[in-house]
């Protein structure tokens, strides 16, 4: 996928909290998860244990979608990402930069033994209400 908009790359690091979509049989499922971006990779990597129902649904569906959003009741300032992409364990020397950079963002996480996720983005939309209502900057494809 090619490199985003600054403003896109911007907005995700602005923010720290994503939804995460999962399915498992039919059955969809979202969970929120503090998040870092590393966007040399464009991963959204986050933690969390084996045990919970969006890791037990990837385990057997590794496609995900998400989405990251500002809350406000201003129109003319909505904006917000929609992704889709392929989540992973990381292994070996990228796992080791991942959790340098999850533990950069969040220090607090380094008392709690849990697993890191990476979800590698194959689609981001944004949606950003100031540079016009409804305008969308869109990236890789479905």
């Amino acid at each position: 996928m090619e490199n985003f908009d600054k403003r896109v790359s911007d907005f995700i690091h602005e923010h720290h909290v994503l939804t995460l979509a999962t399915s498992r049989e039919g059955v969809p499922y979202c969970a929120n998860c503090f998040y870092a971006y590393l966007p040399e990779e464009q991963l959204l990597v986050f933690t969390s244990d084996y045990e919970t129902k969006h890791i037990q649904d990837v385990q057997q569906q590794d496609k995900v979608a998400g989405s990251i959003v500002l809350e406000t009741s201003t129109i003319g300032k909505i904006q917000g990402i929609q992704f889709v992409g392929k989540i992973s364990e990381p292994q070996g020397d990228l796992k080791k930069k991942i959790n340098r950079a999850y533990l950069k963002r969040f220090p607090y996480a380094i008392l709690k033994k849990t697993t890191l996720w990476a979800v590698e983005l194959q689609f981001v939309k944004m949606t950003d209400n100031r540079l016009g209502f409804g305008k969308k900057l869109i990236y890789g494809s479905l």
